[in-house]
């Protein structure tokens, strides 16, 4: 029910908040929430970005052309939609690549994780915690902080463009491995800045922790990867809090998408029940807190953070533990390099279904397709993590407005706001930011 059905008695007081397209997020949405004669009736997350039609750009197309089309996807995370693309297309085929293959995918995935999670934490959540309207202003008071975490950023920024081609929308990435492997040299020449970044990260980890963070906690099913002995990336079982372990083959079986009238994005749900869930840094904290390196176990002890994490807001310091961990990871890999024996297994011709998940920065990314004998894609599912989180979205602003009703109009559309930005939306990958209305009485 919107703000518009709800049948305005005699005597009941109302008021509306306007305010424009949420700053700091990736698309465009709005936020409606109605309050009735003191009464919370109703909160909506509604993206209103159009559906940009990835699913059926990709029927027709060649099995191959697959990960290019899907990096296009996102700007900020597109090693997660190809990689997605490639391990589900390559469980189809069969095709296994060799521990060196491997060791390359996680330093990408490495490098991704760390441009993504610093732009968040530096340039789009931190404003929040230290009341700027922007990193602008953030900039201007506390310039060697931002100064810190450009530097950090393109750290990451570089391991991508030397295994993808390019920093944004690589181009080196294909199934069966990489179209080209650059030289051991090229890597080494990388762990000078690691290493600065890897103490860079530790300061932002206590940094984080020290910033001035609401108290809000809430029970959580979350949900994430889990691999038998790393952190994960793209590789594992499909685990959650509540007890679900399963193959990533099953996932259509556990969860499901569903239309809602005020989101061009489908909100997805836990079956049988229809019940939200979390994904994204703190569910794979909260489920693979075993699997980090034991310097990132020892960082989070230091503060405070060797525990379940179900404070939203503290998703800022949980991102840059993971953060530390990427680049803890990149250097042992760079250290311990394993040549692949070759840079691409061969595809095999032939068709079937695949499906695979990964961790995209903001959380699970799962892939389904379907392919003809020809090799041509018949059928695409691509399921963002910010489709994931939308439902839990709206019952997290549910209950802080409801918590927060005596505050004033501006302060509570502030909270709101970084309440939001807590997930790292990425508004345009999951449609299949912020305009806050809220009638208040």
């Amino acid at each position: 029910m919107t703000g518009k059905d709800i049948p305005v008695r005699a005597g009941l007081k109302t008021r509306r908040i306007d305010v424009g397209y949420l700053a700091r997020v990736e698309g465009e949405g709005a936020l409606m929430v109605d309050v009735v004669d003191g009464e919370l009736r109703d909160v909506q997350l509604k993206i209103f970005e159009p559906p940009r039609f990835f699913e059926a750009f990709l029927q027709g197309r060649e099995l191959t052309e697959a990960p290019d089309i899907t990096a296009r996807i996102c700007g900020i995370c597109p090693v997660a939609y190809m990689m997605s693309a490639v391990h589900a297309l390559e469980a189809m085929l069969g095709i296994r690549p060799d521990e060196g293959i491997r060791r390359l995918r996680r330093l990408l995935y490495c490098g991704e994780w760390i441009e993504s999670h610093v732009l968040h934490i530096y340039m789009l959540h931190a404003p929040d915690f230290l009341g700027f309207d922007d990193a602008i202003t953030l900039a201007r008071e506390h310039p060697d902080v931002v100064k810190r975490g450009l530097r950090m950023k393109k750290a990451g920024n570089d391991i991508v463009k030397l295994l993808g081609g390019r920093e944004i929308h690589p181009i080196n990435v294909r199934v069966g491995g990489f179209y080209k492997i650059p030289e051991v040299a090229a890597f080494t020449a990388l762990l000078d800045e690691l290493k600065w970044a890897r103490d860079a990260a530790a300061e932002t980890v206590f940094w984080a922790a020290g910033l001035d963070i609401p108290d809000m906690h809430r029970d959580y099913e979350f949900v994430a990867l889990r691999h038998d002995s790393d952190y994960p990336f793209s590789e594992g079982r499909i685990v959650s809090s509540r007890g679900l372990d399963i193959a990533m083959a099953q996932y259509p079986s556990h969860f499901s998408e569903r239309q809602v009238p005020h989101s061009n994005a489908l909100h997805s749900v836990r079956t049988p029940d229809n019940t939200p869930y979390f994904v994204g840094p703190m569910a794979r904290y909260n489920l693979n807190r075993d699997r980090l390196s034991s310097a990132t176990r020892k960082l989070a002890c230091e503060v405070g953070f060797d525990r379940t994490v179900d404070n939203p807001f503290e998703s800022i310091v949980v991102r840059a533990l993971e953060v530390f961990q990427a680049f803890d990871e990149a250097i042992r890999l760079i250290d311990d390099f394993i040549v692949p024996a070759r840079a691409a297994e061969v595809v095999p011709a032939g068709g079937g279904v695949g499906m695979a998940a990964t961790e995209a920065p903001r959380g699970l990314l799962f892939h389904r397709y379907e392919v003809g004998e020809d090799g041509l894609i018949t059928l695409a599912n691509i399921v963002p993590p910010t489709s994931q989180n939308q439902l839990t979205i709206e019952q997290d602003l549910h209950e802080l407005v409801a918590g927060n009703l005596h505050l004033a109009e501006s302060e509570l559309t502030v909270l709101c706001e970084q309440a939001i930005r807590n997930y790292d939306p990425c508004i345009s990958c999951a449609t299949h930011f912020l305009k806050l209305q809220l009638r208040h009485g």
